[in-house]
């Protein structure tokens, strides 16, 4: 019953039911960066009270206490930069073992401009997995969500950039334990939490936390339908209802890479990737549904072929998964008939952990498609979680 409540709730979040567009604007003060950063990374730049709304009529508040948070993190290159997100305390005592846990979270794709914001549309009633972040607040857990590199922020957001989102998530949960409005243990257990661009942020971050940030005490991360090797997604997407996916992994990458764009695009190539810079989500796919990508390019090779040359080669290569064991048990919820990241890459990424050692549950799961498989999966994610929180020995299907 519960579970079939939560996938009921979520359905609008996930675009099953329409929800209204969040539409760009001038950028608030807040996601402005000051001309000097902090010396630490995950170190809280600023802060300012917030809400969470599960509905754009702003009728359903989330229960707990919401700051908007701005910190510094590094991002592809190694370069300090300002990167924003929300963290969330429940409302209620943690009655659970040891110290309340923080949960870093981070939210499937939402779009590339500045209003897509995890923490612009959380706070708008317009973002998807807010149900699913309302469920981890019943188990008494606080919530970290970053909103990643450009995300609300100046610059454009470096989409499945592996090292900056692996970061930001990382950072925005050590910014969490650092706010003193937040009311957090400042060396409690850790989990992460993601789903689709979510789940290739956590599986990232897993990979980097040994050598990134050592001293958090992660107690296990899931990854949900990850996108481990992003060479298998890009013809997987060309020409497909979900053809903006690939719009917003070009302009990430470009951006994170200094990439030249233009010189590979025709008109219609460039106003692709201008879209894919300004449009949310369900605009984007409404707008590009079904495009061809050698339609957009100058010499009519697909952004497939164009991505087995350098500089591409080598920068997709770099944002593979799978080649840093984490040191503690994960977990990956997977949909057997997604349509946009296959189920094949979901087994190769366990295949390569359960090598490097490392603890791995593998869930599949049979929702339908892939938007749906963060609902179906997401139940069995918090008994798991639950699991690693409690102490008990993690289940393993290598």
């Amino acid at each position: 019953m519960w579970a079939t409540g939560l996938m009921l709730a979520t359905a609008a979040s996930f675009g099953l039911v329409a929800a209204p567009a969040a539409h760009a604007e001038e950028r608030p003060p807040f996601y402005e960066p000051p001309a000097e950063l902090p010396a630490g990374n995950g170190e809280v730049i600023r802060t300012e009270p917030a809400d969470v709304y599960l509905d754009p009529n702003k009728a359903l508040k989330v229960p707990a206490d919401v700051h908007r948070v701005m910190y510094r993190s590094t991002d592809g290159q190694g370069e300090p930069l300002a990167v924003t997100g929300t963290v969330l305390t429940p409302n209620t005592p943690w009655i659970g073992k040891g110290e309340r846990p923080i949960v870093g979270y981070t939210f499937g794709t939402l779009g590339v401009g500045d209003q897509c914001a995890a923490s612009r549309q959380m706070a708008e009633g317009t973002a998807i997995e807010a149900a699913l972040v309302q469920a981890l607040l019943l188990r008494g857990y606080a919530v970290a969500v970053s909103d990643m590199e450009g995300g609300g922020t100046p610059g454009v957001h470096t989409y499945v950039n592996r090292e900056a989102t692996g970061n930001a998530m990382l950072d925005v949960v050590r910014a969490a334990q650092r706010l003193p409005e937040a009311k957090l243990p400042d060396n409690g257990p850790v989990g992460l939490v993601g789903y689709s661009q979510g789940g290739g942020a956590s599986a990232s971050a897993a990979e980097l936390a040994a050598t990134y940030a050592p001293e958090l005490d992660i107690r296990g991360a899931s990854a949900g339908a990850p996108p481990a090797t992003l060479d298998a997604l890009v013809e997987n997407l060309d020409g497909s209802d979900k053809v903006g996916f690939l719009g917003y992994a070009v302009v990430g990458l470009a951006a994170g890479y200094d990439i030249d764009l233009d010189s590979y695009l025709n008109d219609a190539g460039r106003k692709f990737a201008k879209d894919a810079e300004t449009l949310c989500n369900g605009e984007m796919q409404d707008a590009h549904q079904g495009v061809r990508s050698e339609d957009l390019t100058v010499d009519g090779r697909s952004l497939s072929q164009i991505m087995t040359e350098e500089p591409w080669a080598g920068v997709v290569e770099k944002q593979a998964i799978g080649e840093r064991p984490p040191g503690f048990p994960m977990m990956i919820n997977h949909s057997r008939f997604d349509e946009v990241i296959p189920f094949e890459v979901g087994q190769g990424l366990k295949a390569d952990w359960c090598a490097g050692g490392t603890t791995v549950k593998h869930k599949p799961n049979v929702a339908p498609n892939h938007v749906s498989g963060a609902v179906f999966g997401f139940p069995g994610v918090l008994t798991w979680l639950e699991g690693r929180f409690a102490g008990l020995p993690a289940p393993s299907s290598c």
